[in-house]
């Protein structure tokens, strides 16, 4: 759908120098998703895989990620060997909805309610990024939680339309559950693209 060169502004990864490439088809369908144009696969041409390298070798910055729609929706093994094989490291955000494909560096799994994540990616997952948009969705984080790895990261993101209400409710979570770290999309508060 789109490629661009930025700074991460949320989970794990935040203030990395990345180019993102956002790829188009999801069947996830969230209604707060802030790119519901990526949704339509069939609105958004393929792009051959050397031209899509060739744009990312055009900045200085060797972080990928790979989101979407819903990235998985491809076999991302092509791509990322050819990333990979160029020097770069692989990142991915997905909502895990479909079997992993690819070779990853960092492997961002934020689940949705919309559509449950296949369970072959929660072994993998090196970031666990749970979007809050209401006090029920902390219990379903830890549902969540209990089916990732040890090594994987656990974060809690506002929704950004309710973050003003959301946030002071996710920091006293993490300061009584102490496992989780806090997560905001801060491209947004710092109007970065």
């Amino acid at each position: 759908m789109e490629a661009f060169y930025t700074i991460q502004g949320e989970g794990g990864n935040t203030g990395v120098a990345s180019f993102f490439i956002r790829l188009g088809g999801c069947d996830v369908g969230c209604h707060w998703c802030d790119v519901k144009e990526s949704w339509d696969a069939e609105q958004h041409p393929l792009t051959e895989i050397n031209a899509i390298v060739a744009a990312a070798e055009a900045y200085p910055g060797k972080n990928i990620v790979i989101t979407g729609g819903e990235p998985l929706l491809y076999n991302l093994g092509p791509l990322t060997a050819h990333l990979q094989q160029q020097g770069f490291k692989n990142c991915i955000e997905t909502s895990g909805a479909y079997p992993l494909s690819g070779t990853w560096d960092w492997i961002c799994l934020s689940p949705k309610k919309f559509k449950a994540p296949h369970s072959s990616v929660y072994p993998f997952a090196h970031e666990l990024k749970v979007v809050i948009f209401n006090k029920s969705d902390f219990k379903w984080a830890e549902e969540h939680a209990a089916q990732v790895g040890a090594h994987c990261q656990l974060y809690l993101q506002p929704e950004w339309s309710r973050a003003t209400e959301m946030t002071p409710l996710i920091v006293e979570y993490v300061k009584n559950n102490p496992k989780w770290r806090v997560s905001l999309q801060t491209h947004k508060y710092m109007d970065i693209p």
